[in-house]
């Protein structure tokens, strides 16, 4: 039972010994820093040029001016007539065939579907059709 508990102990001394290196290295790390302590901006932050990040202008953002449009907005004719246009766009995505005024061939297309029917079944019963199949026999 002591064997377990010397294991333990091993273990836990381990542990122990890797956290304080861990703490040293981190705190070296913070050492490594810049020989002077003045720091240099980055390129983001340089002032003047084509700055892509922010930039210090040296005053604090005047919050009270209200923001421009950003585009012009819809007079209520304008507004009728796309809410017109996008609702004939619904109207003709929903039933395609009304829209190209197509006519209604259902029943010659059934009287097809019938005949055609009758001619593949023959074709299924006779195992063979040499026009479909050149090595039918």
């Amino acid at each position: 039972m002591t064997a377990g508990i010397e294991k333990a102990s091993v273990t836990s001394r381990k542990f122990s010994l890797a956290v304080a290196v861990a703490v040293v290295l981190t705190a070296l790390s913070g050492c490594a820093g810049s020989p002077s302590g003045d720091v240099q901006p980055s390129a983001p932050y340089a002032s003047g040029g084509n700055v892509v990040g922010p930039r210090d202008t040296g005053s604090y953002p005047n919050l009270n001016i209200r923001p421009g449009q950003a585009a012009p907005q819809f007079t209520d004719g304008e507004a009728k007539a796309k809410l017109a246009a996008l609702e004939a766009e619904r109207e003709a995505a929903r039933d395609p065939g009304r829209a190209a005024r197509a006519k209604n061939d259902s029943a010659a297309l059934r009287k097809l579907a019938a005949s055609h029917g009758k001619d593949t079944l023959r074709e299924i019963e006779g195992k063979c059709d040499p026009t479909l199949d050149p090595t039918c026999k």
